[in-house]
């Protein structure tokens, strides 16, 4: 059975796109009056990716301007999210597995920080870890082994859920760790992965808590 946690924030356990105008309006219009250095129907197909992908990779992927980039990640540095959010559906299956839980999250500090808040979740966690983009190198796999060792976890207790095949899924993976990828879409057919869901009702399955 599993009893440690390691769960992803956005598009995990709240969703992004329900959330656009109030998430992303303030980035949209910041990008609006660059000179980004691409066509408008590549603009348009980046704000899809934005949704779930981190702002520098998808911007490094179309080849916006750099001084596009800097102007945005200067904005998003301070950017908050000031109104509340509402958890996904399946938050609950989340919220009612036994043990301890621990967010991992990469962004903005700030951000993400407001996020946590504003979604009204932060006593459902014994920690909130934030890979800031803006100060460090580090990704989620350098997470998980800092959380290891901070508290002293037995690998063999700890599953990892998110949606991002690339990251907190590949990461878990490469430390030995048992994970679950949540794909409500189906964007990652082929992804390794232990477990998957189009959503979480088999969440306790595969934590072994039935």
């Amino acid at each position: 059975m599993k009893s440690i946690f390691f769960i992803d924030l956005d598009n995990t356990i709240y969703f992004t796109k329900p959330n656009e105008e109030q998430l992303m309006r303030g980035l949209y219009n910041v990008l609006d009056k660059q000179d980004l250095g691409v066509s408008d129907e590549q603009y348009q197909l980046s704000k899809k990716e934005m949704l779930r992908t981190p702002f520098q990779k998808v911007a490094n992927k179309y080849g916006f301007k750099q001084e596009a980039i800097d102007n945005a990640i200067k904005y998003l540095v301070t950017g908050e999210v000031t109104s509340p959010l509402t958890p996904g559906d399946d938050y609950h299956y989340i919220k009612s597995l036994k043990g301890r839980k621990f967010i991992v999250t990469a962004g903005f500090l700030r951000k993400q920080t407001t996020k946590v808040k504003m979604l009204g979740i932060a006593d459902d966690f014994e920690e909130v870890y934030i890979v800031d983009v803006t100060t460090s190198n580090e990704n989620k796999k350098n997470a998980f082994e800092a959380l290891i060792k901070k508290h002293n976890l037995n690998p063999d207790d700890i599953l990892v859920i998110g949606d991002d095949a690339e990251s907190e899924i590949k990461f878990g993976l490469e430390l030995g760790l048992t994970t679950f990828l949540l794909d409500p879409e189906n964007l990652h057919p082929d992804a390794e992965t232990t477990f998957r869901g189009k959503d979480l009702t088999h969440l306790h399955e595969a934590a072994g808590q039935l």
